[in-house]
């Protein structure tokens, strides 16, 4: 499991400013085998003496680390994402989980767990990039984690669960959070050697997939959900649906709900092709300039004609 996590999940930094805390995350990467390491824009020398001086042993990870220019490239090859706040929820529509529940869905596929800048955090945008958000419980006199310390603590996480059942194989039909459930459940709540075990687990796992369901192994990669949301962001702007100044709020409640979905890759191949049709429908068929005007106005119905 450890060799599946490394293959699996990369840690994304988003423009990091202390190259003391990049050094930082090289090394408790390495400490908790994982050597995927993605930065975002950064903003200090990650490659420098003082980065080097806290990664130790693990200055590899910072020259293999992958610099890009923006989170959706971060993303590409990605299935699954799960980002990080600070936030307590309040602001935000999508639940906030905590990092053991939600962590060992990234061992599944190829995953990105997303950490914002040490000032601010990720952005609202940033944060829609994901499926799922988590934070880390902290004493409310003082809440704010320290970048690296938050990278330590689901770095460990990831280690805890992928060394729990290391002869144990991925499986998207057994989501993470049901194996954790019975794994960890009181004695009460296991079943003993009378007991229909088949049940017991459909019971587990469809508890489990009605809290968190668990997305399909085929689910879309997040590239593909981007190049959906800038074809629907475009066309919605040509018919009127969206406006420039609201758009992108409007957008990011298209994410969430995608985000929710899980789509799979020939379910965005099918959006994308009702997009194209409409593209051409309204080519082919123009319509008309009418009036706003209450004599101009289309029908309550446009089949109506």
């Amino acid at each position: 499991m450890l060799s599946t996590a490394d293959a699996n999940i990369r840690i994304v930094l988003v423009e990091p400013a202390g190259p003391l805390n990049v050094g930082s995350v090289a090394r408790v990467m390495k400490n908790m085998g994982l050597h995927q390491l993605v930065l975002v824009n950064p903003h200090c020398d990650y490659l420098g003496e003082e980065a080097r001086l806290m990664a130790v042993r693990a200055a590899d990870i910072l020259e293999t680390a992958k610099v890009v220019e923006s989170l959706p490239a971060a993303l590409v090859g990605c299935v699954r994402a799960i980002a990080t706040t600070g936030d307590d929820g309040r602001s935000l529509p999508t639940k906030l989980e905590d990092p053991a529940d939600a962590l060992p869905w990234l061992l599944e596929a190829p995953s990105a767990l997303i950490f914002g800048p040490e000032d601010c955090g990720l952005t609202n945008a940033q944060l829609n990039r994901a499926q799922r958000l988590i934070r880390i419980p902290s004493s409310d006199a003082y809440t704010s984690l320290n970048l690296a310390q938050a990278v330590a603590i689901c770095c460990y996480e990831l280690y805890r669960e992928a060394v729990r059942c290391p002869s144990e194989e991925p499986d998207a039909s057994f989501p993470g959070s049901a194996r954790e459930r019975i794994s960890r459940g009181s004695a009460s709540s296991i079943p003993d050697a009378t007991d229909n075990l088949s049940t017991y687990y459909q019971e587990q796992l469809a508890t489990s997939q009605t809290e968190n369901p668990s997305p399909p192994l085929t689910s879309a990669p997040l590239e593909n959900l981007e190049g959906y949301y800038q074809q629907l962001e475009t066309l919605l702007l040509k018919i009127g649906y969206l406006q420039p100044h609201t758009a992108a709020s409007r957008m990011e409640k298209f994410r969430r709900l995608y985000n929710r979905a899980y789509p799979t890759i020939e379910e965005v191949a099918m959006l994308r092709g009702v997009l194209r049709q409409t593209e051409w429908a309204m080519k082919t068929y123009p319509r008309e300039t009418v009036s706003d005007t209450l004599d101009g106005a289309l029908p309550e119905n446009p089949t109506d004609s």
